[in-house]
């Protein structure tokens, strides 16, 4: 529900105080719509940062870190897992026709390319590089990737991004705000 709201109202602020209201509940809801490419104006660079910041007692405060790159990376999965779907059943014009599928014809030709040219291998490399993250997920699904491999690929990816971001994200945010 939260999700849902978040996705309506478009409002990252909304997302932070939501984060602080209901913790990891919040967290599973906004990433699953994060890895379904719904959250454009709340992306996980921001969310996880602003989660770790938001729950944890400390920067080496390991356990709450731990279980929020693990509610991240599940939920993410998630999201990732119903838009590999719907373009494995939809198909390419199905998709382009939705007005919330914010990828136009040009860029989902050259993300097909990509997938054409290295295979499944780009699953995770491309959930693991800012810009490109869930990009490869339509093509591997227009592709007909197993389901289960498809899974596994994206988690380990996202894995290797939710923690980079957990652990380096809100370090990052400090240091940006000291310069300020």
């Amino acid at each position: 529900m939260v999700g849902v709201g978040l996705f309506f109202v478009g409002n990252e602020e909304l997302a932070e105080q939501w984060l602080n209201q209901y913790g990891l509940l919040a967290l599973f809801f906004i990433m699953i719509l994060e890895g379904a490419m719904l959250l454009y104006f709340a992306p996980s660079e921001a969310v996880v940062p602003v989660a770790v910041t938001a729950l944890a007692d400390s920067p080496t405060d390991y356990d709450t870190i731990v279980a929020i790159v693990s509610v991240s990376v599940i939920a993410a999965t998630i999201g990732q897992y119903a838009l590999f779907l719907l373009a494995k059943r939809g198909g390419r014009e199905y998709l382009l026709e939705k007005r919330w599928f914010r990828v136009d014809g040009d860029q989902l030709d050259r993300f097909d390319g990509w997938f054409d040219r290295w295979g499944p291998v780009v699953v995770p490399v491309s959930n693991a590089l800012l810009f490109t993250r869930g990009m490869l997920t339509v093509p591997a699904g227009f592709a007909e990737m197993d389901g289960r491999k498809f899974v596994v690929l994206s988690a380990l990816g996202t894995l290797v991004f939710e923690t980079v971001l957990a652990l380096l994200g809100p370090r990052i945010f400090r240091a940006m705000l000291g310069f300020l």
